[in-house]
This record gives C-alpha cells, sequence and structure tokens, in this order.
C-alpha cells in the first residue's frame, strides 16, 4: 500500500511548519494506528507518504479504508491519496522492498482520486464481495514507467451502508449531471463568517445554475442540512442528486481559508477537492474570486465524469444524452474519423429529441472544423451544414451562453460577420462569465475579427477559468496566433510550446511555432516545427489549408509561414 498526501508541496510553501506539524500528527493518530489494526508493516516514510505491506490483500484494503475515513471524520486537515496491488517483490538487505509490485502500487496512489483509493485489478479479484464496500471500474491505467496497462478500480468506501428503505424512498436522478451544494462549514467560531460562507455557496449555486447542462438543486433545498451532520448518500437520495459539493471556511490571522470537495452521492467516491486561501479584505471581492475558481474547476469535473459513465454503459440503452455524451469523448482528441462520429452520434440524438440545442451545436461545430482542419471532401456541404446546425441550435434556445458562444465562433469561420458575432460572444459572456468555453469562443471571435489584443485577453480569461481543460491546447494556439499578429513573438513561442505539452498531435499549434520562429529569424528551429508540422499535416499548404479563413486576421501568421518555407 502506497500513501501520499495531495498538494504536499504546495501546502510546504504557503506554511512549512504547521503543513510538517500536520503530517507528523496524521501518522501518529492515523497512519502508524491503523497499520497496527490490520498487521501492516511500514516499510518506509518519505517527506509526504507512506509504503506498507500486508499478508493479505483484505487488510490491506481494509487498512487503506479505515485511513480515509478517519481523515474524512475530521482526524486530519490533510487529504491522502492510497494506492494497492498485489505482486512479487525483491527484499532488501536492510529490508527495504524493491519491483514492479511496489512501483504499480506508487503509481496507483498517483492516479487516485485526492481522498481515494485505488487499487489494481489483482487486488480487485482478490477482495471483491468480501469488504462493505463498493467498486468503480476505472478502466485500464497507463501508468508511468510500467510497459503493460493495469486495470484499476476505485473504492467507494461504505457502499453497501443502511438500506434505501430506511431512509425513504429515493429521488430519481435526472438525466444530465446533477449537483446540490451544501451550506459550507464555518470553522472560525466567528458569526460574522456565518454570513460570509452562506453568501460565497449562493454564488455557487448561482454560478451553476447559468450551465444549462446541469440540473442545480436550489438553495432552499440545501440549506435544509445547514447545521446538521449529514451522510453524502443520503443528501443524494433525498434531493435526487448524482454529486454534492461541501465545504468549510475558517479565518485566522487577518486570512480566509475555504476548502471544498466535490463527491459523487451514488458510490461515494471523491471527484475533485481543493482549497483557497486569501486576505480577507473585500468580501464580496473574494466571494467572486472563490466562485469562480471553484465553479470553473468543477463544471468540467462534472462532465468528465458523465461521459466515463456513458463511456460504461451498455450500447443498446442509449438516450439523446448518452449520445451527446459519447460524441463529446471525440470532441477532444478530433480526427477525421472523430469529426465523422460526432456528426453521427449527433444526429441520432437530434432523432431521439429534435430539441436537444447543445448537440445541434456540438454538431454544427464538428462540420467547422472538418472545414478548418482540411478532413472535408466536400468544404461547401460542411460550410452549409454548420452554419445550418449551428442556427438550429439558436432557434432552439438563444439565451443559453453555450449555444450562443460556438454559433459565434461558427459564424466567425464560416460567414463573416465581425459586429454581429462580437454581439454574440459579449452576450454569452455576460450570461455566464463562469464558462471556459464561451471566453475561448469569445477570443477566436476577436482574432478573426482583427482584434488581437481583446483577443489574448479573452484567451487568458478562458486558462483561468479552466487550467486542465482537455481543450486547452486550442486556447494556447489561439493566444499564440494572436500574439504573432501583435508582433509578440518570444510570448507566442511559449503559448505554442504550452500548447503541444498538451497535445503534441496539434498541427495549428506547430504552425503557430514555425511562424513565430521565422519571425525571429531563428530559422532552425522554424524549419523543425515545419518539419513537424508537415508530419501531422502533410497535405498543408498556406493556400489550401490559410485560404478557408479570412486571411487579414493571421496576416503576419501567413508572412511568418511563407518565411519558414512551408509550401505555398
Amino acid at each position: 500500500m502506497a500513501a501520499d498526501v495531495v498538494g504536499y508541496s504546495a501546502l510546504m510553501q504557503r506554511a512549512e511548519e504547521a503543513t510538517y506539524a500536520a503530517f507528523e500528527r496524521l501518522k501518529r493518530e492515523v497512519i502508524e494506528p491503523s497499520l497496527s489494526r490490520h498487521d501492516g508493516r511500514l516499510i518506509k516514510t518519505t517527506g509526504d507518504g507512506a509504503l506498507a505491506e500486508f499478508a493479505s490483500p483484505s487488510a490491506a484494503v481494509r487498512c487503506a479504508v479505515e485511513m480515509q475515513e478517519s481523515i474524512a471524520s475530521g482526524r486530519s486537515s490533510l487529504k491522502l491519496r492510497i494506492g494497492v496491488n498485489l505482486g512479487e517483490v525483491i527484499v532488501g538487505a536492510d529490508g527495504d522492498l524493491f519491483g514492479d509490485g511496489i512501483n504499480i502500487a506508487v503509481r496507483l496512489e498517483g492516479a487516485a482520486d485526492p481522498g481515494g483509493i485505488l487499487i489494481s485489478e489483482k487486488v480487485y479479484s482478490e477482495v471483491e464481495g468480501k469488504l462493505e464496500v463498493g467498486f468503480e471500474d476505472r478502466g485500464e491505467q497507463q501508468l508511468k514507467n510500467i510497459s503493460k496497462p493495469v486495470r484499476a478500480y476505485s473504492l467507494c468506501a461504505g457502499a453497501y451502508g443502511a438500506p434505501i428503505e430506511k431512509l425513504g424512498a429515493p429521488l430519481p436522478l435526472p438525466d444530465k449531471p446533477s449537483i446540490a451544494v451544501l451550506p459550507f462549514e464555518n470553522m472560525s467560531g466567528d458569526p460574522e463568517q456565518e454570513y460570509f460562507a452562506d453568501g460565497m455557496v449562493e454564488e455557487i449555486i448561482t454560478a451553476l445554475s447559468r450551465f444549462k447542462l446541469l440540473f442545480v438543486i436550489a438553495r432552499n433545498s440545501s440549506f435544509t442540512f445547514k447545521g446538521k451532520a449529514v451522510d453524502i448518500k443520503e443528501v443524494g437520495r433525498r434531493l435526487g442528486v448524482r454529486y454534492v459539493l461541501e465545504g468549510s471556511v475558517r479565518k485566522a490571522a487577518g486570512k480566509v481559508r475555504i476548502s471544498g470537495q466535490l463527491i459523487d452521492a451514488v458510490t461515494g467516491a471523491h471527484i475533485w477537492a481543493d482549497r483557497f486561501e486569501r486576505d480577507l479584505t473585500d468580501v464580496f471581492a473574494l466571494q467572486d474570486e472563490v466562485t469562480a475558481a471553484v465553479v470553473s474547476a468543477i463544471q468540467p469535473k462534472l462532465l468528465q465524469a458523465e461521459i466515463e459513465m456513458a463511456t460504461r454503459r451498455r450500447s443498446e440503452n442509449l438516450t439523446a444524452y448518452d449520445l451527446y455524451l459519447r460524441a463529446m469523448q471525440q470532441h477532444y482528441q478530433p480526427t477525421r474519423e472523430g469529426l465523422a462520429e460526432i456528426i453521427r452520434l449527433a444526429h441520432r440524438a437530434l432523432e431521439l429529441d429534435p430539441r436537444f440545442g447543445f448537440v445541434a451545436a456540438l454538431a454544427a461545430s464538428s462540420h467547422m472544423h472538418r472545414v478548418l482542419f482540411g478532413y472535408t471532401d466536400d468544404p461547401q456541404f460542411d460550410r452549409k451544414e454548420a452554419i445550418r446546425l449551428s442556427r438550429l441550435a439558436l432557434s432552439i434556445d438563444d439565451s443559453d451562453p453555450a449555444t450562443l458562444a460556438s454559433a459565434a465562433v461558427i459564424s466567425a469561420f464560416m460567414v463573416g460577420e465581425s459586429e454581429s458575432e462580437i454581439e454574440m460572444a459579449d452576450r454569452a459572456v455576460a450570461l455566464n462569465p463562469n464558462s471556459y468555453l464561451v471566453w475561448n469562443c469569445r477570443g477566436w471571435v476577436y482574432e478573426i475579427a482583427g482584434l488581437p489584443e481583446e483577443a489574448v485577453r479573452s484567451f487568458e480569461r478562458a486558462i483561468r477559468m479552466s487550467p486542465l481543460d482537455p481543450l486547452l491546447h486550442r486556447t494556447f494556439t489561439g493566444m499564440g496566433v494572436a500574439l504573432i499578429e501583435l508582433g509578440r513573438f518570444d510570448e507566442a513561442i511559449v503559448a505554442g510550446k504550452k500548447a503541444l505539452r498538451q497535445n503534441l498531435s496539434y498541427a495549428t499549434a506547430y504552425r503557430c511555432l514555425a511562424a513565430a520562429f521565422a519571425h525571429l529569424g531563428r530559422n532552425a528551429e522554424a524549419r523543425e516545427a515545419v518539419a513537424r508540422m508537415l508530419e501531422v499535416d502533410p497535405a498543408f499548404t498556406i493556400s489550401a489549408r490559410m485560404g478557408r479563413v479570412r486571411r487579414s486576421h493571421v496576416k503576419l501568421l501567413i508572412e511568418g509561414l511563407q518565411k519558414a518555407g512551408l509550401p505555398e
């Protein structure tokens, strides 16, 4: 069993002595007593973790569950990730253990959720049905420095606890991500912080409600749990939601610390957790800042969790929403085949639900990308379909920010009416300023309109909204192109390299680097970027690919590509 403290380095930077003391207390009060009760042997401790061996997989898992439940009950301010594996090891002369059996446990720990436990398939086959826990199949994991993928399972402690009948009949789950935000616990003993905490929770509920693909429980229902010790699964059953956000507020020495965690109320699994510490000056500005940080972190997590569940469902039981989720999975890594699959799934979803505006917008975006990426055999058809489907989405709901933002960027690339496109993009941001999607789309709209400074500001806001978004490579590339048009070539190179760290096969990022290097006279690096781009997109020519967009807004980009030696 490998255990490690979540975010230890960052915690040490903020409060070294307090974090060190908290970890020592965690070892003394939680880790060591649990190991003793389950006959575990502590092999070694690192600065922020521990490694232990057990006589059986069941003992190891029971120990891991006990440790996480102790921490969840308030025994420590720190959070652990835990990985458990079953395998052969090599025993060193000093009693230390080595080998893949150890390495896999350590890598599983690194892949576990904060506050979670991830076990290998070998462990699962030994303990399944023997313990009062549930399991979620996480599929095959490609672990660092481990040659073969390892199938992993996440533990959901207490998943088979009190029978539902004792708690009342559960409400059915909606057919879209559903969430309740519980009142945050005031840990300060200061009544003023009670108002601050309640106000922040109300702001988070309001901000989440702006995402129309989310089902959000109203404040009055969530606050019926205020001041009560609650079981998250019971909250989920009583409110009919899949996810619950809970948190706490603590004030000390002119600062306020807000902790939050997002939990799957069905399985008990932790999906996300974070801590925010700010100076307590302008209370309302602080509420806005933390609200934006929380919402922008959990909204993509909810969508990813839903996509993962959809891909595990039986294919014959698909609904329009499941089809949409499967299409979204392809959307994150678009290939020629992937875009065709998105369009196929979207049309099936529209047949089931002709008023599903989101899926119409997704299909429109896919037709647009077929044109932009050169994946189409009939550009005129795809261009017309992109426009038709985006207008269909607007006719279904022209007040939805995500639909407005998508329609604005599709029109910008496919039509070119800057004034109306900017109006749509600005309206989308006004309707939901906490959405990565709307800020990202606004960046492209302003870039195509020839306003690169405003484009850069929009892309920066998008990155702040969703710093781990699966589509971030597109945002960094958009920023890089805008920076090229501003003559800020060094900054464009930084943005292009960040895009490639997200996605090494994104041809547009290589074009951004090639142009920026060429403008700076760094010809060898420009040629290297060209060579890599042509490996990904061998059919590229400037006239064919760049001719699909208005060339006026990318004048310096095209000049840079010509200097870099890309075929005209």
